[in-house]
């Protein structure tokens, strides 16, 4: 069944958003006067329609960087660089991603690979406006447009979430659950889903922080016999709950809702690490073991993620005052937003999404556009009411 306030603040809600004349749905002209980068507000336009994603062959960037990032990091330079926790996240001061020349974003691809998580203070993406944060993501592959959510007159490829400031807003998200913690990565349902996601805080008050879970670690921690258990499953990820939320709300579907199948263990083509790549928002089923098999298992691995706090670290937004921006991978990592800023108070947020190669268990499948993962026809059946 579908929450009626789930997913509040990405999609259109037609009990306190408006319709402008030219039929394009937005936030209500009281909030958009308050907003401090009204530029970054979302709009949604029902006259945009996108066909579904076709398989694309990806090639990070990162594989051809040098790693010994003589370009990110120059000697000599003013800047600093702080592990956040041993095993991944790295919080940097004194780097100005817009200044990068191609060189250095190829390492900064490499390291995102390699740190997960990585935060830069003080960047100028909000000051230059939507278009230049767009261009900036381009240059590490395609960017995905969302299918649902809102995103700036003009620039369709930036996701932007938006806690409205009226009253009541939270007492409606925890009316009928007791937390909206819920650990993800990025559009999963995809057949090639988010490489990696650029994500910056514009606007907020205390809290709102964003949770990150290294699932690269949670792997690692597995016994050998259920590492090998875990081998050569595959999980089907579908978007059609995201999408009858949107439409509930009175929102848009710029794309049909898609489904797709991808392993349950996923290796990295550039570190060649293996993670758990699993989605309680998107994730149905395990689709060579029955009902209760896939429940029981895929139940263990979401409380291994959600419930470890040894694997994972915790960004503090700042109100959007210190200009943070946060790159984070999407396959060995999974996220969370934080629902415990104060009632009333507006939470603003752009992020990009760099599409990536389709999920692989094996190196040797990278950028096979055909290779055996499932019947989907037959797993969405079994995950229908009869």
């Amino acid at each position: 069944m579908t929450t009626k306030f789930g997913n509040s603040d990405i999609h259109f809600n037609k009990e306190v958003d408006e319709i402008d004349e030219d039929g394009v749905l937005v936030i209500n002209r009281h909030n958009r006067a308050q907003a401090k980068f009204p530029d970054f507000l979302p709009t949604w336009d029902p006259r945009q329609k996108y066909p579904p994603l076709k398989f694309e062959k990806y090639i990070d960037p990162g594989s051809r960087a040098d790693p010994s990032f003589p370009n990110l990091f120059p000697k000599g330079g003013n800047y600093k660089a702080t592990r956040i926790t041993p095993k991944f996240g790295t919080e940097v001061d004194g780097i100005q991603l817009s200044q990068l020349n191609d060189a250095a974003k190829d390492e900064l691809a490499l390291f995102l690979a390699q740190r997960k998580v990585l935060l830069f203070n003080d960047q100028d993406f909000a000051q230059h406006g939507p278009g230049f944060a767009v261009e900036f993501g381009k240059y590490f592959g395609n960017l995905h447009i969302h299918p649902s959510s809102g995103s700036p007159r003009g620039h369709p490829e930036l996701h932007i979430t938006y806690r409205r400031p009226e009253k009541g807003e939270l007492e409606r998200v925890f009316r009928d659950r007791t937390t909206n913690t819920s650990f993800h990565s990025d559009v999963t349902y995809e057949i090639t889903p988010s490489r990696f996601t650029i994500f910056q805080v514009l606007e907020s008050g205390d809290g709102g922080d964003t949770v990150f879970a290294d699932t690269t670690e949670a792997y690692r921690r597995l016994s050998p016999a259920m590492k090998e258990r875990l081998e050569g499953l595959h999980v089907l990820h579908t978007s059609e709950d995201q999408a009858a939320n949107s439409t509930f709300q009175g929102g848009v579907e710029r794309r049909k809702a898609v489904s797709n199948i991808h392993p349950l263990i996923r290796v990295d083509p550039v570190t060649k690490e293996k993670s758990i790549y699993v989605n309680r928002a998107f994730g149905r089923r395990i689709v060579e073991l029955k009902k209760e098999e896939s429940e029981y298992l895929l139940n263990f691995l979401y409380d291994l993620i959600e419930r470890s706090h040894d694997l994972q670290l915790r960004v503090n937004w700042e109100g959007g005052k210190r200009n943070k921006v946060a790159l984070f991978h999407n396959s060995g990592v999974s996220h969370t937003a934080t629902f415990d800023t104060e009632d009333g108070e507006v939470r603003h947020a752009y992020r990009i999404s760099v599409l990536g190669e389709r999920p692989i268990g094996k190196l040797e499948d990278l950028n096979k556009e055909e290779f055996t993962t499932g019947d989907l026809e037959q797993a969405l059946r079994a995950v229908k009411p009869i």
